[in-house]
């Protein structure tokens, strides 16, 4: 449910994953060149974008910057473990607050969340851990610094998707 609203379903057909495909690959193509690519006038193409939208299969358009370019040097992943699953509501309202926590999963194995955060130094990171670690719940953390990142994406692969029925 959202909005108050009844969730609905929706199909995502061949047009709507082709469309999906090149928004991904450069969100800022033009509605004329989209229409183009898929067979359809520039007014329907416009529609169905917005449709994708409202039904959250587009989550958001953005820019993806380098964090490097903005003193960003380190990227870290967190494994915490937290005393407890009354804690998560808690726990995660905090991650959301924090600029530097980038991601927070809710995992399996020995630790029950995983989060990815930049840093812009080691002196930093220690201070986002010494936080993170005073927050009710948190039982311990595991941290692992990234050496290199050879492939980083957000892209989803819409070819390897059947058509199928999307409740939003």
């Amino acid at each position: 449910m959202k909005n108050g609203h009844k969730a609905l379903p929706y199909y995502l057909d061949n047009v709507d994953r082709q469309l999906c495909e090149e928004l991904q690959s450069s969100g800022r193509t033009q509605y004329s060149v989209l229409a183009e690519r898929v067979g359809l006038s520039v007014p329907a193409v416009r529609e169905r974008i917005i449709r994708l939208e409202q039904r959250g299969v587009i989550r958001e358009f953005s820019a993806v910057l380098n964090a490097e370019a903005f003193g960003l040097d380190l990227t870290v992943f967190v494994f915490v473990s937290l005393a407890g699953s009354d804690n998560f509501a808690g726990f995660i309202d905090l991650c959301r607050t924090r600029p530097d926590i980038q991601e927070c999963h809710a995992i399996t194995g020995q630790a029950s969340h995983l989060l990815k955060i930049r840093a812009r130094n080691r002196a930093a990171l220690e201070v986002i851990l010494s936080e993170i670690q005073r927050w009710p719940g948190v039982h311990s953390t595991q941290t692992h610094l990234v050496l290199s990142t050879h492939a980083e994406t957000h892209a989803i692969d819409t070819s390897a998707t059947e058509e199928r029925e999307f409740a939003v």
